[in-house]
């Protein structure tokens, strides 16, 4: 009986012209299989209101899915120390994890990828299925950018380690995630952030930080070339500078090879992605419908 009424009601809506069909069908599967919530983190002088667009990929895409974009730390509270952001952030975002039995999903913007990274690292009872990690400086930043120029008009890159390798610099977002190749043992031994969840100088927690980082079910990388902002671009997918200035690739560089917080045992395991793009200026990631459906759309299930 509920059989043939489901087929009544099917040939009443493709007597309409079977324009609602496609949709009818996407949210019924919606409400029979359920999509893990996704979990948004924006990134340096963002704003929630930014991913609209992305909100409207996700939502067109898969029907129902609840969509939360985290309204904290907007526009210059994004320089607040990525320390404070992470317990800011990780506070906003547990209660969404407690609520979700079966995981969530991450999109992590800029910025916002190192954030999630300290979030998946330092929390032992983390659900995040998917990571997708959207154009984020994930080996670091080291690059004349127009964001430099306006936070730090005095500086250029070859002397902003006078400034990010000290203790009032430290109190600064990128200067937890600077890295100057030409100044690698200040970067190792001042880096309140990026040098600790990289495990790039001891640290009595780089072991546990690595089975939880582990516990998460996909990582997902993705950046481009035509980028503008991250620098180099290949830091998005753990690519960085040698001391030359060239860069060196993540299956070469040394955090992955030692596998110090888990990159190669991801990778092994079949877990890690990345996803290139050409094209795309740094502002546009998130409303690039491109990239939506070809480096995100999958992994949202």
């Amino acid at each position: 009986m509920e059989a043939l009424k489901f087929a009544r009601t099917r040939r009443r809506v493709s007597g309409a012209g079977g324009l609602l069909w496609p949709l009818l069908g996407a949210c019924l599967w919606a409400a029979v299989v359920g999509y893990k919530p996704v979990i948004i983190v924006h990134g340096l002088f963002d704003s929630s209101e930014d991913f609209k667009n992305l909100q409207r990929f996700i939502n067109e895409s898969h029907p129902g899915t609840n969509v939360t974009v985290i309204d904290l730390f907007d526009r210059g509270a994004s320089l607040e120390p990525m320390w404070k952001q992470v317990e800011g952030f990780k506070a906003a975002i547990y209660p969404i994890m407690q609520n979700a039995a079966d995981g969530v999903h991450f999109i992590c913007y800029s910025q916002g990828g190192l954030v999630c990274r300290g979030i998946v690292s330092t929390l032992p009872d983390h659900n995040v299925h998917s990571f997708i990690s959207l154009s984020a400086p994930q080996a670091g930043q080291y690059g004349d950018t127009d964001y430099l120029k306006y936070l730090f008009p005095q500086f250029v890159k070859s002397n902003l380690y006078h400034l990010c390798y000290t203790v009032i610099g430290q109190r600064i977002s990128i200067c937890n995630y600077w890295n100057d190749p030409h100044h690698r043992d200040l970067y190792v031994n001042t880096s309140d952030y990026l040098a600790l969840i990289n495990s790039e100088r001891p640290n009595p927690n780089s072991t546990e930080w690595k089975e939880n980082f582990l516990k998460i079910q996909k990582l997902v990388l993705i950046g481009g070339p035509d980028d503008g902002v991250i620098t180099p671009w290949q830091s998005s997918q753990f690519g960085f500078y040698d001391d030359n200035e060239t860069v060196i690739e993540m299956q070469r560089q040394d955090l992955y090879l030692r596998d110090v917080f888990g990159l190669k045992t991801l990778a092994a395991r079949g877990d890690l992605f990345l996803c290139s793009v050409p094209g795309v200026e740094h502002v546009r990631w998130h409303s690039n419908e491109t990239v939506f459906h070809t480096c995100i759309e999958k992994w949202l299930v």
